[in-house]
Formats: structure tokens, C-alpha cells, sequence
């Protein structure tokens, strides 16, 4: 039944790809299975690395809550990247396998457009922890019946490890808003009045990434 209500999900950005669906247990085990390369990862890599330090340890935090089956996905994407002999990828790493694993949509997507927007890799490895925070679609996982539980137990993990005391101006720069969005009004939920902390529905709306432009509809 979960299969079957992703791949029928009306809006694309919760819906399953093909490697996502070929890497569901129902799915996976036929040994014919050969799993794409799936060019959603470097959209969601490419936003990780522009997104603000802050949005990074969220998104770490829920990479953490991440069941076996949606690791398996990632495991095996990151695979198809061919990491070192350290666990690691780079730039390198990433166009050796687009060259070698380009499906049709990305080559209609242009892989040096991919390889362009993921230039700040050029310098640093990703290993795979990183990857995971990087490569989760929170999208996806709020299609799930479970991701109360997931935003949860990642909220848990982010008041151990990453949730801060942040004044108001301090996340509008975190999240890059424009000078013109009334910060107080949109953004006083999003912080804890007892302690200065990011509260739960800040850190669920820091991890979607929220712009300048999204915040207007909220006012």
C-alpha cells in the first residue's frame, strides 16, 4: 500500500522516482535489478551545500532517524558514485558517474550544468553521513504516515546536538530573507520565548528551507 500511494502522489516533489521505487522492498530483491543513478540526489546536494549552517545540522539530525529501507537507497546511490578507499566522494567522483551512469533525463537536464552547481565539492570529500543529511528529501518523507515520528526524533537529535540560542535577525540571515519580510511577525513562532531556541515548528520549517518569497504567503 505505501508503494503503491507514492508512486500515485499528485505532487512531484513527494512522489517516488524510478530509483527510489526500484529500491523498494517489494521491488529490490528480483536479482535482475540494475538501480539508476538518480539525478534527484544532485538537486537536493546542491541545495544542501547553499543552504545556511544552521539548515545543515537540522538536516543532519534527520538524516539520523532514517529507517533501514531508506538507507538502502541512499547506500546504493552513493555506491553508484564509487567512493574512495576512505568511504569519501568528490567532484571527481560524481562526474566519473554521471559520465558513466547519465540516464537520458539527465543528460536532457546537461550533466556539466550538474557538475557546475556542484563545484564547491571541488575542494572538500563528502562521506557518506554527510551524504545522507545532504541527499534526504524532506519532501518525500512528509508523504510518509510516519513522519511525525521522523520530525520528532530528529527534533530530539537537534536539541542535543545543534539547536542554539538564535535572535530573530540572526535566523533571517541563517535563512537569507530579504530586509522587507516583517521578521517579528512571520518568525516569532519559530523560536522558544523560555530559553531563545529554535522551537519544533521552526526546526521543520528550517529544514524545508524557507525563503523570502515563501514567507510572504505565511504573512
Amino acid at each position: 500500500m505505501d508503494f503503491v500511494k507514492r508512486l500515485l502522489c499528485k505532487d512531484p516533489r513527494r512522489r517516488m522516482t524510478a530509483a527510489q521505487a526500484l529500491s523498494h522492498p517489494w521491488i529490490r530483491n528480483y536479482n535482475d535489478i540494475k538501480l539508476p543513478l538518480d539525478i534527484l540526489i544532485f538537486r537536493l546536494i546542491k541545495a544542501y551545500i547553499r543552504s545556511s549552517s544552521l539548515r545543515k545540522a537540522a538536516l543532519r539530525a534527520l538524516s539520523k532517524t532514517l529507517t533501514v529501507d531508506e538507507l538502502f537507497y541512499l547506500k546504493s546511490q552513493f555506491s553508484l558514485l564509487e567512493p574512495d578507499r576512505n568511504g569519501c566522494i568528490t567532484l571527481d567522483n560524481i562526474r566519473m558517474a554521471l559520465t558513466r551512469e547519465a540516464t537520458d533525463a539527465m543528460k536532457e537536464s546537461r550533466v556539466q550544468d550538474i557538475l557546475v552547481s556542484l563545484s564547491a565539492l571541488q575542494y572538500r570529500r563528502m562521506e557518506f553521513q554527510e551524504f545522507c543529511a545532504a541527499a534526504v528529501s524532506v519532501h518525500q518523507l512528509e508523504a510518509l504516515d510516519r513522519w511525525e515520528q521522523h520530525a520528532r526524533s530528529a527534533y530530539e537529535h537537534f536539541e542535543k546536538e545543534g539547536n542554539r540560542a538564535i535572535v530573530i535577525d540572526e535566523l533571517a540571515s541563517e535563512l537569507g530573507l530579504s530586509p522587507s519580510v516583517p521578521l517579528h511577525v512571520v518568525l516569532q513562532d519559530w523560536i522558544r520565548h523560555t530559553d531563545g531556541k529554535l522551537s519544533f515548528l521552526g526546526f521543520v520549517k528550517l529544514l524545508h528551507g524557507m525563503s523570502s518569497r515563501s514567507l510572504s504567503k505565511m504573512r
